[in-house]
């Protein structure tokens, strides 16, 4: 079965195409195509929706072809169409979801609604060699953190998530008060690299309390609140250089150790003895590192995808979209986009 796959919920437009082979152990992405927006949105310091929807309409057909191209296959041999549903910016989302039915409608082949959030918790399994297994999901993301429990495909109960801030909104919000330049998650992991994570006491929000969800909003405030004592003015250019390093080091301390010890608690909790780490936090080179030391002491099975498939890519809408059709799980094309679309029929927002 081969499934194209199309994302475009934020400002990533991105194709792929993947394969599934009988008496193969797990398909094969033939190609996966993303054409970012970074630079544009660099601008302004974080995501214009207008732009996003406008420049994925400009670049879709473009990528389009070229996921094709590098696939060695043409339109007619698809045999189902999937795209992004939600959540994420509306009018973004409308671009792919639209141009995917089209092209279903067209080729009078079937269409795949695929959660955003579904495909990066899937993610670290597009090439894992046995393939889908029950997990412990933890997804960390620019909009989204949470907790996963996962017993199969299309099986999933949310059991941890953010209340306020995501993990990846933190490392942005704060990024942009230091005035380091977007996306603010890469920004603070390499200043970090050259910095003391323990010079700054940032608070570690809900790390002791005994459910599983989140809040990372205070550690923001934490970081405003402390720059005026450490420079009169308050500005962040400033500071010099190790300390703006230390103060980096700090804050994504702070989210790691909140991230490990809440995913430890949950692998107690949940008795998986196999945690995957989804989202574009998950390239964190820090948070890769700690976490493979703790379950390597724990003796939990850790799954990560490679970093190309840790930010927004089509790959991963590809991938859940087979999964999906492969068990006749298809849908109409008057399905709507849904900005807040539920994971597992819970909120992931609060």
């Amino acid at each position: 079965m081969l499934v194209l796959g199309i994302e475009s919920s934020c400002d990533e437009t991105a194709v792929a195409l993947i394969e599934e082979t009988p008496g193969e152990q797990q398909p094969r992405v033939l190609s996966s195509v993303i054409s970012t927006q970074i630079p544009l949105h660099r601008l302004y310091g974080g995501v214009i929706p207008e732009l996003a929807s406008r420049n994925h309409s400009t670049n879709l057909p473009g990528v389009l072809k070229e996921a094709l191209e590098k696939a060695g296959r043409n339109i007619r041999e698809v045999d189902a169409f999937a795209s992004t549903a939600g959540p994420g910016l509306v009018a973004a989302l409308l671009v792919g979801n639209t141009a995917a039915k089209a092209l279903a409608l067209a080729a009078g082949k079937p269409f795949v609604a695929v959660n955003h959030l579904e495909g990066h918790m899937l993610s670290p399994f597009i090439t894992h060699p046995g393939g889908l297994v029950p997990h412990l999901g933890l997804v960390v993301s620019g909009g989204h953190t949470l907790i996963i429990n996962v017993q199969g495909s299309g099986n999933y109960e949310l059991i941890g998530r953010s209340r306020d801030d995501a993990a990846g909104e933190a490392f942005d919000k704060v990024a942009k008060m230091l005035d380091l330049p977007y996306p603010g998650g890469p920004e603070i992991d390499k200043r970090a690299e050259q910095g003391d994570p323990t010079r700054f006491k940032f608070p570690r929000p809900m790390m002791h309390e005994s459910h599983l969800d989140f809040s990372f909003s205070g550690l923001k405030t934490a970081v405003l609140y402390t720059l005026p004592k450490l420079v009169p003015s308050g500005n962040p250019n400033d500071l010099d250089e190790q300390t703006m390093c230390d103060l980096c080091a700090g804050v994504r301390q702070a989210i790691i150790d909140v991230l490990i010890h809440k995913a430890m608690r949950a692998l107690k909790q949940t008795r998986h003895r196999v945690l995957a780490v989804s989202g574009g936090v998950s390239c964190n080179s820090a948070l890769r590192r700690q976490l493979a030391e703790r379950c390597k002491r724990a003796r939990i099975e850790l799954i990560l995808p490679p970093n190309s498939l840790t930010t927004d890519n089509a790959a991963m809408i590809a991938f859940a979209g087979l999964l999906r059709a492969q068990a006749g799980d298809f849908s109409s094309l008057d399905t709507p986009v849904d900005p807040n679309l539920k994971l597992a029929g819970a909120q992931t927002r609060a």
